[in-house]
C-alpha cells in the first residue's frame, strides 16, 4: 500500500496531466502480455507488423515480469499539454546513475539489453522509444488524446460538482481518500508512506494500467489510472436514436446529441461513430449554433458537451 499525505497547501496542488512518454512506456505492459489488456487488443492488432520494425529486446528490457517500469519513463507532466518531443529532449540528458538506480529499483539489476557503457545504452533505448512512437504511436495519438483529455474534463466537473474526495475516491476501484491521505493499493507488498511536503498530486490517466500506478522509487507524488471511454476507442459506436429528435435535426445530429452526455471532442467523436473528423465538425458547429450544445477550448483540443436546451429536447422525446 503506498500512501501519500496531503497538507493544506497540497490540496491546491491536485491537479492532472497527460504524459506521451509515460502513455508509451505503460504500453510495454500490453506489448509484454497482451491477454492482460483486452481493451487495448484492437490497437495491438492495429501495430502488429509495425511493430516488426522497433527494437523490441531493447524496450522489453525496461519492464519485469510484475509489469513494472522504470521512474524515469514517468515523467511528471507539468500540464495536459506536454509534448512527447519535450520529454524525449529530457529522457536523453538523463543522469547515468539515475538510469542505473531506476532500472535496479524494477530489476533488481541492469538488463543486459541495457548493459554496457550508459551512454550507448541511453542512446539505444531513446531510438527504440523514438521508433515505437513513430510507428505505433503517431498515428493514433490523436484518438487516444482524445480519450484522455475528456476524462480529465470529467473528472473536473466530477470536482465542481461533488468536491475533491468524491472525485478521488471514483478514481480507481484500487485508490481511496480519507482524512487527508491517498491510498493506492499496488502489487508491491511494502507499505510506504509518503509526505507531498507541499509538492502536491499529479494525477494521469492512461489507456495502459488496469488498477493504478505509482512511481517505483522516491518519484513525484503522481497516480496513474485508468481512463474512462477507452474501451469505446476502438469501436465504432452506435446508440438509440430517438426517432423524434432525429425527425428535427436528423440522424446523426440526433446520434451525436445522445452521445454528448459526456464531454467529447470531434476526434474523439469521429473514432466512435466511424465518420470523419470534419463531417463531425460541421454536425457539431449546427447543433450549437441551435444552442443544443456547448463548447470549451482544452489544451490544443475543443470539447463538446450537450447544454441544457438538448437535454430537455431529448428529455422530451423520451430518451
Amino acid at each position: 500500500m503506498l500512501r501519500y499525505r496531503l497538507t493544506d497547501s497540497d490540496f491546491g496542488g491536485v491537479h492532472f496531466g497527460l504524459s506521451p512518454l509515460c502513455e508509451l512506456g505503460l504500453s510495454l505492459r500490453a506489448i509484454k502480455d497482451p491477454s492482460a489488456f483486452p481493451l487495448q487488443l484492437p490497437w495491438l492488432r492495429r501495430t502488429e507488423q509495425a511493430r516488426s520494425l522497433v527494437d523490441l529486446d531493447t524496450l522489453l528490457a525496461l519492464i519485469d515480469d510484475r509489469f513494472w517500469t522504470p521512474d524515469f519513463l514517468n515523467p511528471r507532466p507539468a500540464s495536459p499539454l506536454t509534448r512527447i518531443d519535450d520529454e524525449f529532449q529530457a529522457l536523453a540528458r538523463i543522469r547515468t546513475s539515475t538510469f542505473h538506480r531506476d532500472l535496479e529499483a524494477v530489476h533488481g539489476r541492469i538488463p543486459g539489453a541495457l548493459s554496457g557503457p550508459p551512454r550507448e545504452a541511453i542512446a539505444r533505448m531513446m531510438r527504440a522509444l523514438q521508433q515505437l512512437w513513430d510507428e505505433c504511436f503517431a498515428p493514433h495519438w490523436p484518438r487516444m488524446r482524445a480519450v484522455l483529455e475528456a476524462d480529465v474534463t470529467y473528472r473536473g466537473r466530477l470536482i465542481a460538482q461533488s468536491g475533491l474526495a468524491a472525485m478521488l475516491n471514483g478514481v480507481s476501484s484500487t485508490v481511496s481518500y480519507e482524512r487527508d491521505v491517498v491510498s493506492v493499493q499496488l502489487r508491491d507488498p511494502v507499505d510506504r508512506e509518503v509526505a507531498t511536503g507541499g509538492l502536491g498530486l499529479t494525477l494521469v490517466p492512461t489507456m495502459f494500467t488496469r488498477r493504478a500506478s505509482a512511481p517505483v522509487g522516491s518519484g513525484p507524488p503522481m497516480v496513474m489510472y485508468p481512463a474512462r471511454g477507452q474501451g469505446a476507442l476502438w469501436e465504432t459506436e452506435r446508440v438509440p436514436n430517438p426517432s423524434a429528435v432525429a425527425a428535427i435535426v436528423g440522424e446523426a445530429r440526433a446520434s451525436l446529441l445522445t452521445a454528448l452526455a459526456e464531454p467529447a471532442s470531434s476526434t474523439e467523436l469521429g473514432v466512435r461513430f466511424d465518420v470523419t473528423t470534419s463531417a463531425v465538425n460541421q454536425h457539431l458547429r449546427a447543433l450549437r449554433d441551435a444552442g443544443l450544445v456547448t463548447s470549451t477550448r482544452y489544451g490544443h483540443s475543443v470539447l463538446y458537451f450537450r447544454s441544457e436546451l438538448g437535454t430537455a429536447l431529448l428529455a422530451a422525446s423520451g430518451t
